[in-house]
């Protein structure tokens, strides 16, 4: 997916599956690029993907985008990754939401395989709009892995289930 501020809308989708509480809420990505399916993981990772959640049914998202995408290493950080991120930040409109306790994978025991669903941070707990897809396994977004000084990683709440990967 190439990535020049894909807009983005996402549609909340209460499957006929979650009616009866068996499976995970299924979210749709509208993009001018086409459809994506994600999956949330509320049982493993309750607070983020509860957060997310409750960003998506009150309409924070409206007008979000795909703004940024990481392909290898950076100028101030070698290790190697692949992502594209999304989010609100850079709508003026967009409030400030408050941030969330972070749910590392060693906790969750999800992991940045190719197609996560994870929120972006700076450090633990400062999570709270921003999101990134994993475009390949990202093991060093894992806790324990080498991305962040911090050794935390990032929260994993979610699996892109169809959609360009």
């Amino acid at each position: 997916m190439s990535v020049n501020k894909v807009t983005i809308l996402i549609l909340l989708s209460l499957l006929a599956s979650m009616a009866c509480q068996k499976s995970n809420p299924v979210v749709e990505f509208q993009t001018s690029k086409g459809a994506i399916l994600v999956e949330l993981d509320v049982k493993n990772a309750p607070i983020t993907a509860g957060n997310f959640l409750a960003l998506l049914e009150e309409g924070y998202y409206d007008g979000a985008s795909f703004y940024r995408s990481v392909r290898g290493a950076s100028e101030n950080n070698p290790v190697h990754i692949t992502v594209v991120q999304g989010g609100v930040q850079h709508l003026k409109s967009a409030r400030r939401v408050e941030q969330i306790e972070h749910e590392s994978t060693d906790i969750t025991g999800l992991t940045h395989s190719n197609g996560a669903l994870s929120m972006a941070r700076s450090a633990p707990g400062t999570a709270s709009t921003e999101f990134f897809f994993c475009m390949g396994d990202n093991p060093e977004l894992d806790f324990g892995g080498k991305r962040n000084k911090d050794g935390q990683g990032f929260a994993v709440f979610g699996k892109m289930l169809e959609g360009e990967q």
